[in-house]
C-alpha cells in the first residue's frame, strides 16, 4: 500500500515561511501544528499496519486531523492576507 503524506510541509508547500513563523510566534498555531503532527503518524502507523483498530476509529482520526488542518490553513490564510 502506498501511503500518502499528509503532513503540513507537504499539504501547504507555499506556506513554507509562514509555517515556521507561527511555529515561533503564535503558541496556539503551534500547539494545533503538534496535535496535527502526533495525529498523522498515528493515522499513518494504522495505514501501515502496525497498529490495528477499527475502521471506524480510523476515520474519526482521518475527520480530526482534517479539521486541525483546516484550521492551520485558516490561519496560514489569515497570516499572510495584509491588514
Amino acid at each position: 500500500m502506498n501511503i500518502q503524506k499528509h503532513d503540513i510541509h507537504h499539504e501547504f508547500p507555499e506556506f513554507k515561511e509562514e509555517i515556521r513563523e507561527l511555529k515561533m510566534t503564535n503558541a496556539y498555531f503551534s500547539r494545533l501544528f503538534k496535535d496535527y503532527h502526533e495525529l498523522d503518524h498515528e493515522v499513518i502507523r494504522i495505514e501501515e499496519g502496525v497498529e490495528n483498530t477499527s475502521d471506524e476509529y480510523l476515520e474519526t482520526l482521518k475527520v480530526k486531523r482534517l479539521r486541525l488542518k483546516d484550521e492551520l490553513y485558516s490561519m496560514l490564510k489569515k497570516h499572510t492576507t495584509p491588514a
